[in-house]
């Protein structure tokens, strides 16, 4: 089993900036496939970045690409997400995910992950 605990949410007014962490314990001996989502009240899921801890590697939503970044601390098997110059629509839960043997699907598509965090609230206001 695989624990995520993410952490990092808040408010903040348009053109702010947060980063959100997401802790991974648990049966992790080598690197993973972790994703950022969201999710706003009445919308599907979206994803939002994407990063293999073994590599540099990283798949951003097009909605976000160049304002938010993905990365990884193996040391301490955590993952985050610097959110810049937020707008509200970006308001959501943010929930990290993790999978330990990729599947094939995009990095994108909450279908190929296994294991969820609860998730953080992020608010932003105009």
């Amino acid at each position: 089993q695989v624990q995520l605990v993410e952490s990092g949410g808040g408010s903040v007014q348009a053109g702010g900036s947060l980063r959100l962490s997401c802790a991974a314990s648990g049966y992790i001996y080598s690197a993973f496939n972790m994703g950022w989502f969201r999710q706003a009240p009445g919308k599907e899921r979206e994803g939002v970045a994407a990063t293999y801890t073994g590599t540099i590697n990283t798949l951003y939503a097009d909605s976000v690409k160049g304002r938010f970044t993905i990365s990884h601390d193996n040391a301490k098997k955590t993952v985050y997400l610097q959110m810049n110059s937020l707008q509200p629509e970006g308001t959501a839960r943010y929930c990290c995910a993790a999978v330990l043997l990729w599947g094939g699907r995009s990095w994108l598509d909450p279908e190929g992950y296994s294991y969820w965090g609860e998730g953080t609230q992020v608010t932003v206001s105009s």
